[in-house]
């Protein structure tokens, strides 16, 4: 378990520029290092933010896209074309602007893919696809992921694990199914904790004075079934990306006041 690091930018703007260039930065560094990469993608305004903001970068030549894998943390489980779809959101931010590897965009199943209304079974053929991924270097049933990025929601629920629901409990499980979510749609497929862990590096995105409660609670000690943020950490780093809106409530010694 590693120890958050808070890093707090003027407004979203800014923040969604500095984590594409963060990730940028990272990306290269793993494929130097190792040959490829992989990051896990998030939805939402944040996630998509910063991957718009790595769309209009020009330093994003600098990534050998062919030799990079990507996943998702979550994923409303809706029809393919669904514009609900974070992987839809994501082509539209960013990947149809880049040249990636098809066969290495793991896109989560969809409502009308191979598995139909069980979602749990397209949660399992989702971790099934995972663990082929993983070598015998990542020491578990996922790939050791260089970056997994997660939004954080006002109620502090990351990828599709809200507090207190069956899913944030899962402890053997790479992916579940979610049913009856507290934000709509309710049916989703989501990684767990555990697999959320195996990542080298986890980043939480949060803009906007919505967010500063949930900030707050889950950077203040709460426990993880009530606070799922609380409990998404990387290996080796976990750093928290904010705007000062969301970081209004933290108190001043959790982060550098440089940051701001």
């Amino acid at each position: 378990m590693s120890v958050p690091q808070v890093v707090v930018h003027r407004d979203k703007e800014l923040m969604a520029r500095a984590a594409a260039a963060r990730l940028i930065t990272r990306i290269v560094d793993a494929q130097a290092a190792r040959g490829t990469a992989s990051v896990v993608l998030t939805g939402g305004r944040n996630g998509n933010g910063l991957l718009a903001a790595l769309a209009e970068s020009p330093a994003r030549d600098a990534v050998d896209w062919s030799r990079l894998d990507l996943w998702w943390g979550d994923e409303r489980y809706v029809p393919a074309d669904d514009p609900e779809r974070n992987h839809v959101q994501a082509r539209e931010a960013l990947l149809d602007a880049v040249p990636v590897d098809p066969a290495r965009v793991h896109a989560m199943p969809a409502l009308d893919g191979p598995y139909g209304t069980d979602v749990d079974a397209a949660a399992a053929g989702y971790a099934r696809e995972l663990a082929a991924a993983a070598g015998p270097e990542d020491h578990g049933p996922v790939p050791r992921f260089d970056v997994l990025m997660l939004g954080v929601g006002p109620d502090t629920h990351v990828a599709s694990l809200f507090p207190e629901h069956p899913a944030v409990r899962e402890e053997a499980l790479t992916v579940v199914g979610v049913r009856g979510a507290p934000k709509p749609p309710p049916t989703r497929v989501s990684l767990t904790l555990p697999a959320i862990r195996a990542a080298r590096e986890v980043w939480l995105l949060a803009a906007g004075e919505d967010k500063a409660g949930a900030v707050a609670i889950a950077l203040g000690g709460a426990g993880e079934l009530q606070a799922p943020a609380a409990g998404a950490y990387g290996r080796t780093r976990t750093l928290w990306l904010l705007d000062r809106a969301a970081a209004a409530k933290l108190p001043p010694q959790l982060y550098p006041p440089a940051s701001a």
